[in-house]
């Protein structure tokens, strides 16, 4: 039993939200993009077939067959981590392995408290109700959520005035599974009533070799193992990027008449689309060479950067930097950003030495 998915009908956005909407599409970008609606087919439907996220996805089996062994709801779960690592994905797979239906909304979407308790009054027993970028819901929104959490039970106000009376309605035990890819920015009382609360972690390239290499069979592309193992190690650590990257690699191998897609096919395709070795783009490229050529690798003020590079700073701060902080390119010191040993090499660069410069590599 599935319920229809919601669709956006505007809403409230961040400022980070609204530059990254303008920004031109990345191929290496983990944010949904609208030619990510093909990968819905790429998909794993059950916990078997899901890879990687190793604890998170052995926790989560224990906790459902426990749940299921009681016929109770399921204790509400919180989905947290970057972009594009699965947390949709193993939200529908808890409803499917729990036998029960799944209702899909997104914290925008829900703009006033009468949108929620409609969506609530809706539920089945058991049911699953996946609330995307849960940090974006309002806080008069969360109020009304804290008590159908914990109680099962919606507290509304009725009226206005001196005529408003207050109305408690009874919901059927349900499970809540919410996704963030910024948890810092839950308020303390909606984090604490997820008992179930489970951070995703970027792919290994083995584990993105596997996905692409099923991705490709499903797709019923011809891919030689070295060819996926040399996508794998583009995509940044994240499943949808991964799935992008074959897909535009199989556009150029159909072009170029290559079947069956080897290594050298799929270098030249992501070459073409400016991904290099590491998974960088043309934006991050961009990124370390002001810093490097600009700046003498740092320490440069990220306002600084934002101005030089025709960027808005959350764009920086929220699309460009954590993969390039992750891997040890870039350093956030207390003097501003430093090019990282790893991002002078990776530019053919010899890193500066001396005591100014580890002065200047010391940590926040």
């Amino acid at each position: 039993m599935s319920a229809p998915v919601s669709t956006p009908r505007g809403g409230a956005r961040t400022r980070g939200a609204a530059a990254r909407e303008e920004e031109p599409a990345r191929r290496v970008d983990g944010a949904r993009q609208p030619e990510d609606a093909a990968e819905a087919a790429l998909r794993p439907q059950r916990l078997t077939e899901f890879v990687g996220q190793k604890a998170a996805r052995e926790n989560l089996a224990v906790f459902i067959e426990a749940a299921s062994g009681r016929r109770e709801a399921l204790d509400h779960v919180l989905l947290h981590g970057p972009p594009g690592l699965g947390k949709t994905t193993l939200a529908q797979i808890v409803a499917r392995e729990l036998g029960v239906g799944f209702r899909a909304t997104s914290g925008p979407v829900i703009q006033r408290a009468g949108d929620l308790a409609a969506i609530l009054t809706n539920l089945e027993a058991r049911d699953v109700l996946f609330i995307d970028e849960i940090h974006r819901l309002q806080p008069a929104i969360e109020e009304v959520l804290y008590p159908a959490m914990e109680d099962f039970q919606l507290d509304l106000i009725i009226g206005e005035g001196p005529a408003a009376r207050s109305v408690r309605i009874d919901i059927p035990p349900f499970t809540l599974v919410a996704a963030t890819t910024r948890a810092g920015l839950l308020a303390t009382p909606l984090r604490d009533r997820f008992g179930i609360p489970l951070r995703l972690i970027f792919y290994t390239p083995e584990e993105l070799r596997l996905i692409v290499a099923r991705g490709a069979e499903k797709l019923g592309i011809a891919l030689l193992p070295e060819a996926a193992e040399e996508i794998a190690r583009r995509a940044r650590g994240t499943p949808r990027v991964a799935g992008r990257l074959l897909r535009r690699v199989r556009d150029f191998a159909t072009v170029a008449r290559k079947t069956p897609v080897d290594r050298a096919t799929a270098d030249a395709a992501l070459t073409r689309l400016e991904v290099d070795a590491l998974g960088l783009d043309a934006m991050d490229r961009r990124y370390l060479g002001r810093i490097a050529e600009h700046h003498h690798g740092g320490p440069v003020g990220v306002e600084t950067l934002a101005a030089a590079l025709a960027e808005a700073r959350d764009t920086l701060e929220d699309v460009v930097e954590p993969f390039l902080i992750q891997e040890g390119l870039v350093l956030r010191t207390t003097r501003g950003r430093v090019l990282g040993e790893r991002g002078w090499r990776h530019l053919g660069m010899l890193p500066p030495t001396g005591p100014q410069a580890m002065l200047d590599l010391a940590p926040e």
